[in-house]
């Protein structure tokens, strides 16, 4: 088997608070996903007030539960002594360290294992954010995979 390893970034485009599925933009982002029969995709965001995670793809009641209950953990009215970026940067930070900044989904067969109801999430806590910068990276081997159990 040869090896792959493919490393590029994308821009999102801004998105309002929330959670956001980006499954599809990660891959549309990653031709080279196909390739792997057995792998790694590793995607990390760069920036401190939005997160990645990986949950329920199937009910978008589950991405409005999940930012409520965050906002309810984490609150906006909590005296915070970071304040120069507005009152919704300390809160996105926090938030942020809670989800974290990267997920890895192992691949077979050039596709991602997800389950049957995962997807990616983009949890963008600012109000008024930029577009969010994802790198990915895909490492694995080309050829023939075994079975997945």
């Amino acid at each position: 088997m040869s090896e792959i390893w493919f490393q590029d970034s994308i821009r999102l485009p801004p998105f309002p608070r929330g959670f956001h599925l980006v499954t599809r933009e990660i891959i549309a982002a990653t031709p080279q996903l196909t390739e792997a029969k057995l792998g790694l995709l590793h995607v990390h965001i760069l920036h401190t007030s939005a997160s990645l995670t990986v949950n329920e793809n199937a009910d978008s009641d589950v991405r409005v539960d999940l930012e409520n209950l965050m906002n309810e953990i984490v609150s906006d009215d909590f005296a915070y002594s970071h304040t120069c970026e507005g009152p919704d940067d300390m809160p996105a930070h926090v938030k942020s360290s809670l989800l974290g900044n990267s997920v890895s989904v192992p691949v077979h067969n050039g596709q991602m294992l997800l389950g049957n109801w995962q997807g990616i999430y983009l949890c963008e806590h600012r109000d008024h954010a930029q577009g969010r910068r994802l790198v990915i990276t895909l490492q694995g081997q080309c050829g023939r995979a075994s079975k997945v159990r």
